[in-house]
């Protein structure tokens, strides 16, 4: 006898076989899907190539812990939600736990913190609003990243100056992949590539080093490259990019070929050049004279569409000099004064180097012109403020004008561009021209696609800055004067990633999450009708699929 196997049995089959079929699936295929516009649930292949060839487990310290506000725990939650997609895209496990190093035992807290500091973990006043009052905390919006053997920490909150707190907390956020991706490269990264300083221009003195060295080594290897000692271009592939900072002496023809072919070759070319010659040594009393240096390198630069003028900027956001201003007892009294020609800049493009960074400083720095270069895309990266001028060469520095107030009024200029980055198709500088005696003619090339060039018309740019006390060279971006940070550092970073990878996780710096804020007036006068919506809704329309159900249910067993 055959008998109709019950509907609730039949529905019970189908549900079981779905799930059975489901489960199969999911441990067979992996697959994610983002629905989300902004792509949040997505990591570049970059990001998925550096998390796809992990060999051993990692673990991640979460140290933004605590009662939090509203703001603050929307990217604590943000923080965890990456690192979850880290885990799914990655072939080992990335474990995540929280400590707030406040809470350890006193006798490893003092340590540990100055730890933090060496990774640039610095802990943040936080303030916030309870119970009427205000109160406020330390919080340290970082994260450790752990293998067996090292570790490697990274700063997530992080903004250009003037973002409001939800800009700056939107910003970090649309970040995370970068700075977390970043940390991880580095922690499990087998090998370096390198970078070449040129040398024998007098460029730098070990101390003026000491912030780019610093700077680059957790990333980068950095060499000194005598141009005099290369024998051919050749010699210069090997490097990922080549610093050219604050030559005060001029590049003959023979070391332009060198630098000309590396670029044509795919190479990466970073100058920074003082355009002015300043000697602080002379600025007191009456003061001195900044005039026109000649580097030997303003045509090249010309031909790849750059010009740095002769001529020196001044800015009223401007950053501080330190000034003997007397002595008291056996220790000289150091006072800093205003310095228009410091200039700090806060106006970032939105470009995967200068995204969201905070305000950098020049020191004496020129403006720059672009000129026609067929072929090439000039992007300006850093401006200056609403308030600047131009002085034209010659230009008088003296510390005694630091005493006087500024005329606002001459300061009429806006957003000049003081950083740009050149990309695209160039042509040789020695196109068309006599190749200098000695160099191997088979091998010129006249033209070139890959390479990248970038400009600042200060050479001063990633020089160490010393303690006016001490006399120790400082890390890149730290000012012995002002509190405010300087992120110089984060640029020549963020500037080598791009044009050694522009492809890399840097990219990643590219993605932008749109803030919504909801519509308080409407939120208040629609309150009461999205609160009944929200509750009355689901209830009915559950009610009316069960009374739907039931009426079907009961004209099929009334037919049978």
């Amino acid at each position: 006898m055959i008998r109709k196997i019950p509907i609730f049995a039949r529905s019970g089959l189908m549900i079981a076989s779905t799930w059975l079929f489901v489960y199969a699936l999911n441990q067979t295929v992996s697959f994610r899907w983002d629905l989300t516009e902004e792509r949040r649930f997505s990591v570049s292949s970059a990001t998925r190539d550096i998390l796809a060839n992990l060999d051993e487990a990692l673990e991640v310290e979460i140290l933004l812990t605590g009662d939090l506000p509203g703001g603050m725990r929307r990217f604590q939650k943000s923080i965890e939600e990456a690192l979850r997609i880290f885990d799914a895209f990655s072939n080992v496990p990335i474990r995540f736990y929280y400590q707030n190093p406040l809470d350890l035992p006193a006798d490893i807290q003092q340590e540990y913190i100055l730890t933090l500091a060496e990774y640039g973990i610095t802990p943040t006043n936080l303030f916030a609003s309870q119970q009427g009052g205000q109160t406020s905390r330390l919080i340290f919006p970082g994260v450790v990243v752990r293998n067996e053997e090292y570790e490697v920490g990274a700063l997530l909150l992080k903004g250009e100056r003037g973002m409001s707190p939800e800009e700056i907390l939107n910003h970090s956020i649309e970040n995370l992949e970068f700075e977390m991706g970043q940390a991880i490269k580095r922690l499990v990264a087998k090998y370096q590539r390198s970078v070449g300083l040129i040398m024998g221009h007098g460029e730098m003195d070990l101390d003026d080093g000491y912030g780019l060295v610093e700077a680059l080594n957790d990333d980068f290897e950095v060499y000194k490259v005598p141009l005099e000692q290369a024998g051919k271009v050749e010699d210069l592939l090997d490097f990922e990019a080549l610093i050219v900072a604050g030559p005060r002496k001029p590049f003959d023809e023979r070391e332009k070929f060198l630098l000309d072919q590396y670029l044509m070759y795919g190479g990466n070319l970073l100058f920074f050049i003082d355009q002015m010659a300043v000697d602080l040594e002379y600025a007191g009393g009456d003061g001195t004279v900044a005039m026109p240096f000649d580097t030997g390198l303003d045509d090249l630069l010309f031909r790849y569409g750059i010009r740095i003028n002769r001529d020196l900027v001044q800015d009223l956001n401007f950053g501080y000099h330190p000034v003997v201003a007397g002595e008291f007892g056996d220790q000289a009294q150091i006072v800093p004064l205003p310095w228009p020609f410091y200039v700090m800049a806060g106006r970032m493009a939105n470009h995967p180097i200068t995204k969201g960074l905070d305000q950098v400083q020049f020191r004496f720095v020129s403006s720059l012109d672009t000129v026609k270069a067929d072929g090439v895309r000039k992007i300006p990266l850093v401006f200056s403020s609403d308030y600047s001028r131009k002085l034209q060469a010659p230009v008088r520095v003296a510390f005694e004008d630091m005493t006087r107030e500024p005329d606002v009024e001459s300061f009429g200029l806006s957003r000049l561009p003081l950083v740009y980055l050149l990309e695209g198709s160039f042509t040789s500088y020695f196109k068309n021209r006599f190749l200098p005696e000695g160099v191997d003619e088979s091998a010129f090339r006249d033209s070139g696609n890959t390479g990248k060039v970038l400009v600042v018309g200060d050479g001063g740019f990633v020089k160490s800055m010393l303690n006016p006390v001490s006399g120790d060279p400082l890390a890149l971006g730290e000012d012995p004067i002002g509190e405010s940070s300087l992120a110089n550092k984060a640029f020549l970073q963020h500037a080598l990633h791009y044009l050694s990878d522009p492809e890399g996780i840097i990219a990643s710096r590219t993605k932008q999450f749109q803030i919504r804020p909801l519509n308080r007036a409407k939120v208040k006068s629609q309150q009461t009708f999205w609160q009944l919506l929200n509750l009355l809704v689901p209830v009915a329309l559950i009610l009316i699929v069960g009374f739907v159900r039931q009426l079907l249910r009961r004209s099929r067993y009334e037919s049978a």
